[in-house]
């Protein structure tokens, strides 16, 4: 399966902020945005990963991640001249998906919760048609609404409904068959001129082909980090899981790790690379304590 992270866009709910910087450069605690959809990908299995941005954040994004290989990952990029819309990026990465199955993460998006990687890894180990991930939220009248039937398959989908059917919000992460890149070349644009990943999902749902896995709010955490609020939320949630549970949510280093893309000597290196930062201690953490794992069970 293939990975798309469309970290496009104008950042305009962000203003003042992102006229100076890129919005998927932002911190979130104690790092870059981007590093959050990228370690949700990891997490599901991907290392074949499409990174679509703006012309001028990709040289940006290119030195945060270079190749990928680092963490045993191959990245690739693509400009998105003008926001078209969060369906353009099947569209541009046409070439690079071909037919194959792919997951598409916006970039501003940021998951956490027990079990999420066996749902993910379940989710990119492919079916017929499109997988949606729903969160529930006590404002669905703000966002894509989802309504799914006993069996999770969904029955319909609404953009800001003013009497929502649900309280399930659909997120944005999708996972997609072969299909999707030709659905999305057959729909028309919306008046604003954008190609909406809503109408590729409901492509699929009138295809009786869509279906959503629901995170329950008591187990798992989504945000949008997209506004100055959420932005400010996200990064407190990812401080209080560092700060009381020593995890660092989003560590793409430690994730790599634990996928077995690389090895707790190489984990190790990364984190020196790091200096002194409480980031960079934490992945020399997480890298002693693999290579003590290994050394007792060689033992």
């Amino acid at each position: 399966m293939k990975g798309i992270i469309l970290a496009g866009g104008n950042g305009t709910r962000l203003s003042p902020i992102t006229p100076t910087t890129h919005k998927q450069l932002l911190p979130v605690y104690d790092k870059p945005m981007i590093y959050y959809p990228l370690s949700v990908l990891m997490l599901a299995g991907i290392r074949d990963i499409l990174i679509i941005s703006s012309p001028d954040a990709l040289p940006v994004l290119r030195r945060l991640l270079g190749d990928g290989g680092d963490l045993g990952l191959r990245l690739s990029y693509a400009e998105q001249p003008v926001p078209r819309g969060d369906g353009d990026a099947l569209i541009i990465g046409a070439d690079y998906v071909g037919d194959d199955p792919v997951a598409l993460i916006l970039g501003d998006n940021i998951f956490d919760g027990a079990g999420l990687p066996l749902l993910l890894r379940q989710a990119a180990a492919g079916h017929p048609g499109c997988l949606l991930f729903g969160y529930q939220v006590p404002d669905p009248e703000r966002f894509g609404v989802a309504e799914v039937d006993a069996g999770g398959r969904l029955i319909s989908l609404e953009e800001k409904p003013r009497l929502p059917k649900s309280d399930l919000a659909a997120t944005g992460l999708y996972f997609y068959d072969g299909e999707a890149v030709e659905i999305a070349r057959d729909l028309k644009p919306s008046w604003r001129g954008e190609l909406e990943i809503t109408d590729v999902n409901r492509a699929y749902l009138e295809a009786g082909r869509a279906r959503v896995v629901t995170l329950d709010r008591r187990s798992h955490a989504w945000f949008d980090a997209g506004t100055p609020d959420a932005l400010l939320d996200a990064g407190r949630y990812v401080r209080l899981a560092r700060q009381r549970h020593g995890r660092s949510v989003g560590c793409v280093e430690e994730v790599a790790l634990r996928m077995g893309y690389i090895d707790a000597e190489w984990c190790q290196v990364l984190g020196e690379r790091l200096g002194a930062s409480a980031y960079g201690a934490h992945v020399r953490w997480v890298a002693d304590e693999a290579a003590g794992a290994q050394i007792r069970r060689a033992g």
